[in-house]
């Protein structure tokens, strides 16, 4: 009984198969199209793909151009290829900037992208991508159901696009090219104010003023100092119980001490 059901099973796929094949070698557009359907409501987006993208040129101009062109950009969608279904939804916006389905095309052009973001380490230019294509939809439909998904995306996105610039940034301090450090710090603290990596990075900040005090050529030790001095009060006021606290402690003092002759050449 096992091997009659297995039997027919093969039976019917390769019914299928060959029901498929010719479709794709008919030329008769209406039929692919409604099996391009009929495939993409049962789940099987390689064969509904197929159909649609062999029947989309003939279909140009059409009523059913539109509806061809939705479809393959959730074929794509719901193959996971991300990239391209975003840039099939961008196409569809672009060519279709009536239609009813705008909003939600709009929607999963940031969506794809977001999905398509790929580890802090590597290169980001999908993630903004994506923030830019969330943000022109919030801009368009700032009362949309989506608004409160979207903005924890673009908050997870956020965290994302700063902890590679805090990964950079780091990657200067522990090399000990603290004038580079300086620079990418400083950009970290301004482009994302609200990082959950904040302390730390003010506390590299802080080690690298130090540091290129402590090592600097003698005309720009005294500015170097007080750059320092200045980025420990900072940090002192935002994290006055910060682990870092004591270390820093310890230098500010070595701070003072540099800088004692020259506050006593300032009261007189």
């Amino acid at each position: 009984m096992k091997n009659f059901i297995g039997f027919l099973l093969v039976i019917i796929l390769m019914s299928s198969c060959s029901e498929y094949q010719k479709l794709l070698k008919s030329g008769d557009s209406q039929a692919m199209y409604k099996k391009a359907v009929e495939y993409y409501n049962n789940g099987d987006y390689t064969k509904a793909s197929n159909l649609f993208d062999g029947i989309r040129m003939v279909f140009q101009g059409t009523s059913k151009a539109q509806s061809v062109a939705y479809y393959r950009a959730f074929c794509s969608y719901n193959q996971k290829d991300y990239e391209v279904a975003a840039e099939l939804f961008k196409q569809f916006v672009s060519i279709y900037p009536e239609s009813s389905y705008v909003e939600e095309c709009l929607y999963m052009i940031g969506y794809c992208n977001f999905l398509a973001s790929p580890k802090a380490r590597l290169d980001q230019t999908v993630t903004e991508k994506a923030m830019e294509s969330f943000q022109l939809y919030l801009s368009r439909y700032p009362n949309s159901s989506r608004k409160e998904q979207i903005n924890e995306y673009m908050d997870e996105m956020r965290d994302k696009l700063s902890y590679k610039d805090y990964l950079s940034a780091r990657n200067y301090y522990l090399r000990e090219k603290y004038k580079s450090a300086v620079v990418s710090l400083e950009n970290c603290l301004k482009d994302y104010p609200g990082s959950k990596y904040r302390e730390e990075i003010m506390y590299m900040l802080f080690n690298s003023k130090y540091e290129m005090a402590v090592n600097s050529v003698e005309d720009k030790q005294y500015e170097r100092y007080n750059a320092a001095k200045e980025e420990y009060y900072y940090f002192l006021d935002e994290y006055p119980e910060s682990r870092y606290a004591k270390e820093m402690a310890r230098k500010y003092e070595i701070i003072n001490e540099f800088l004692k002759p020259y506050d006593v050449d300032e009261e007189e």
